[in-house]
Formats: structure tokens, C-alpha cells, sequence
């Protein structure tokens, strides 16, 4: 990083934000799409009622005939002779089968789970203003770091690519475009991964499985001219200086929960209920101390019940080795908090919140990210910016000043959609305060952050 004192002379007048880029990028024309109404707005979590721990699936109740419960699954199938077997699952176990079990996990179902006519809607579907701020933050502090060329950009489950064709759009507008950059995407999704292409290359090829799980299983090249590679797993993608991304990834991550009880922590598991229940599962804790209770419950923890996500620590700890190595920085994105609270477990159907034990397979599960755990994970090696609220992050971005230049261009009726999407990303009892922004950055430029720290972010930073 030699090179720094260059480009902080070169950028001296950064100091506080990048906004030059967003000025230039304020001509251009609007996404032409419809705005969505956003369902993960109303944020009441539904509470779990436990039953008595029992370590089998043995309710100790005579089944009513009279109660009708709900839907059987293929899912609930699988799950129901796995519980038989071997016992209760873990909530880590029953989420990540509920989401990706290759023959009837919620992303093998195929269907579209994006959009008024899915379960839910994501910030970039609702406005092309919130892939624009992305986009000008990226730009922003990878000009400021040297602007090395092809910039990589690795983006995590990237859903329809919604969030991508706006960060392209914007970077096109600042002069990135074509082989001055290439993106890769990390989705296990074969559906996902041809609506991605389709939206950024204008086709779509087969999927097809590779023989070499080291390598892309799929390659395109943008309407734009970028490449585009599709991988399953982080570890294939390419080691270079890279910006990763990821939007509403850590959420779906399977998490192990625990509560403390008068015995000590135990850990909540999911049991077969042939009971009164409404469902065919119901939640039971576990009799003793659990590996995960032991493993992931700090000494100095004063909630009642945490969610852990090993998964995402994981991830975090790959992403900071390829930043301290290769160099980089990272953006991440979701609902989630400062590591304050709890029971925030739950799923989504057709925009509304839905049971997580009813009709597995069938809604997508999600759990609230606990972004002080995360940080805990790279505070050795990295600096941390945030979590700051997406209100915050859009505002201090510029989202204003693009709002106003959209309705000038706007007739009367895009304008009520424009102004909606507004309040709908940065409205505190809407999406404004749930969502966060976590920022990383290699340690190595912490005197550099000091005098330029990231746009839309506090100056302050945690070591």
C-alpha cells in the first residue's frame, strides 16, 4: 500500500464522502419497472412456545383425530423418518434442510420467490435507488484504494441479479464498463442462476453440473461486455483483489439456538409432534448441554436465548483472509442487529410471516444477523465499519439528491412510486432501521480510513 499517499493526495478532498460520482451518475434514466411492497417490513417475530425437553420423539400424548393440522410436504416426509431415527434436529439442521435440500428444500422448488407474486421483496426490487448507492459506495472506496484494474466483484446469492444490473449500470456511468471488470456470482441455485443471466446477458445457457468443483459451472458475458461466472462455493472463485458483496445472504444461514434455563444453556431442537399440535413438528430443548452450547455461547452472555450462525462466521473469517491477502473490501447487507436480541427465528409465505415448523419446504426461513458475532470474527485482521442503519447509509450516500433528479425525469404516477419506494427503504418502522450495512477493510489501510473513511459510514471505526 505504498501507493496510498498518492491517491489520498489525489483524493483529498473525499474526506467525508465521494459524492462526485453520484453527481455525474444524477442524468441517468430510471429502472422502468413497477415498485414492490415490502413484507419484511412488519418485523414482529412470532414467539416460540416450548415444549417439555424429551430428547425423542415421544410426546407422551394420545393423538386427537379431531385436530386437523396442516399440510404434509415431501419435505416433512424426509424430516419426519430422520427424527424417528436418529432423534430431534437441531434448528441448524431443519433450516438448512428446509432451504436447500436438493429434492425439496425451498431454492430447489424452482419457483419465484422474489416480487409480488413470491414471499417476499428485497430492497433492490423495490428501487433502483438502493443498487445505485451501492454502486457509487463501491466505485467510491475502490478508487480511493488504487482503482485496480479488472475490478472483481463476487457478489452472495445474488437473487435475480436485480442488485447487480444497478451496481452496473452506475459503474458504467462513471467509466467501469467491459473487461475493465468481471463479476462472480456464488449461488447453488440452478433456477436463480439463469434468471441472473438472463437480466445480464440477455440469455441464458443450460445448466449444467461440472465435473470439477473447482471451477465455474457456468460462463457469460454481460450485455455490457463483462464476464460473468457462476461458482458454488467461495473457495473457487478466483484469489485477486476483490469487492464482495452480499445482500440479504448471512440471513439464510443456518443458526443454532439456545436458551439459557435454570440447568444451564440448552439448545432448541426440532422434535415430530403427534400430539394436539397444529403441525406435524413442534420445538422441544434438549436435555443436557449440547456441542453448540459448549462451542458458541460466551462466557459474558446476558441474553436469555442467542441464535449462532456458524456458517457465517465461517464466511466471515474466508472473506477477511482474502482481503489481508489479496486485498479488498466487503459490504454486507440484512436485516440484523448489534448482538442484543433474540427469537428472531421465523419465515416467510406469500408476503406474510408464516409458522417455521409449518409446511417445511414451502417458505423461506430466515433469522436476523447478529453483526457484533460477525465482527467478532475478523476484529483480529480487519477494520469494521458499522452496522449503521440503512437509513443512515442511503441518506449520507446521496439518496435525496438522486430521488429529486429521478422525479424531475418522472411522470406524475412513476413519481407516487418513486417517492413510496423512498419512505419504504429509509422509513424507521419500515425498512430504515431493521436493515444494516457492515463494511470491512484490510487492516493495512487504517491510517488511510482515518483521514478517508468510507462514504455513508461514521468516521469512527472499530479496531
Amino acid at each position: 500500500m505504498g501507493t496510498l499517499a498518492r491517491f489520498s493526495r489525489r483524493l483529498h478532498y473525499t474526506c467525508k464522502t465521494f459524492l462526485s460520482p453520484l453527481q455525474a451518475f444524477l442524468l441517468a434514466e430510471t429502472r422502468k419497472e413497477g415498485v414492490c411492497f415490502d413484507v419484511r417490513a412488519s418485523l414482529s417475530t412470532t414467539s416460540r412456545s416450548y415444549d417439555t425437553a424429551s430428547g425423542s420423539d415421544e410426546t407422551g400424548k394420545q393423538p386427537n383425530l379431531s385436530i386437523i393440522k396442516t399440510a404434509e410436504t415431501p419435505l416433512l416426509k424426509q424430516l419426519q423418518a430422520r427424527i424417528k431415527f436418529s432423534g430431534p434436529l437441531t434448528v441448524y439442521d431443519y433450516m438448512k434442510e428446509g432451504l436447500i435440500n436438493p429434492l425439496s428444500g425451498y431454492y430447489a422448488a424452482g419457483q419465484d420467490m422474489f416480487g409480488t407474486k413470491g414471499d417476499y421483496v428485497t430492497s433492490p426490487e423495490i428501487s433502483q435507488m438502493f443498487g445505485e448507492m451501492v454502486g457509487v459506495w463501491i466505485f467510491n472506496e475502490w478508487y480511493k484504494l488504487g482503482s485496480l484494474k479488472p475490478l472483481q466483484l463476487v457478489e452472495f446469492g445474488p437473487g435475480r441479479g436485480t442488485l447487480m444490473q444497478d451496481i452496473l449500470r452506475v459503474l458504467k456511468q462513471l467509466g467501469v464498463k467491459g473487461r475493465d471488470l468481471s463479476i462472480h456470482f456464488v449461488e447453488v441455485s440452478p433456477e436463480l442462476s439463469q434468471n441472473q443471466e438472463e437480466r445480464l446477458c440477455g440469455s441464458s445457457q443450460p445448466y449444467t453440473e461440472t465435473s470439477d468443483e473447482g471451477d465455474f459451472y457456468k460462463k457469460n458475458t454481460t450485455t455490457g461486455g463483462t464476464p460473468v461466472f457462476w461458482y458454488r462455493h467461495l473457495s473457487s472463485v478466483p484469489k485477486r483483489f476483490s469487492v464482495f458483496v452480499a445482500h440479504e445472504f448471512f440471513d439464510v444461514l443456518p443458526v443454532h439456538i439456545l436458551r439459557k434455563t435454570k440447568d444451564g444453556w440448552r439448545e432448541l431442537l426440532v422434535d415430530v409432534d403427534e400430539g394436539d399440535g397444529p403441525h406435524h413438528l413442534r420445538y422441544v430443548l434438549s436435555r443436557t448441554e449440547t456441542p453448540a452450547a459448549k462451542l458458541f455461547v460466551e462466557p459474558e452472555e446476558t441474553r436469555d436465548e442467542v441464535e449462532v450462525s456458524p456458517d457465517g462466521a465461517v464466511l466471515c473469517k474466508d472473506i477477511a483472509k482474502r482481503i489481508e491477502d489479496n486485498g479488498g473490501l466487503a459490504l454486507i447487507m440484512d436485516y440484523g442487529h448489534d448482538g442484543k436480541l433474540t427469537d428472531t427465528f421465523r419465515a416467510f409465505k406469500n408476503h406474510k410471516q408464516h409458522h417455521p415448523l409449518c409446511e417445511p419446504g414451502t417458505a423461506d426461513l430466515t433469522a436476523d444477523v447478529d453483526f457484533a458475532y460477525l465482527k467478532k470474527q475478523v476484529q483480529e485482521d480487519l477494520i469494521t465499519y458499522g452496522p449503521v442503519t440503512q437509513s443512515f447509509f442511503l441518506q449520507n450516500m446521496g439518496i435525496e439528491a438522486r430521488l429529486a433528479t429521478l422525479l424531475k425525469n418522472s411522470k406524475p404516477e412513476e413519481q407516487k412510486n418513486l417517492i413510496s419506494a423512498y419512505k419504504m427503504l429509509t422509513d424507521r418502522h419500515q425498512m430504515g432501521e431493521r436493515f444494516k450495512f457492515l463494511a470491512l477493510f484490510p487492516g493495512v489501510v487504517k491510517n488511510f480510513l482515518i483521514k478517508y473513511p468510507p462514504a455513508g459510514f461514521y468516521r469512527d471505526f472499530d479496531e
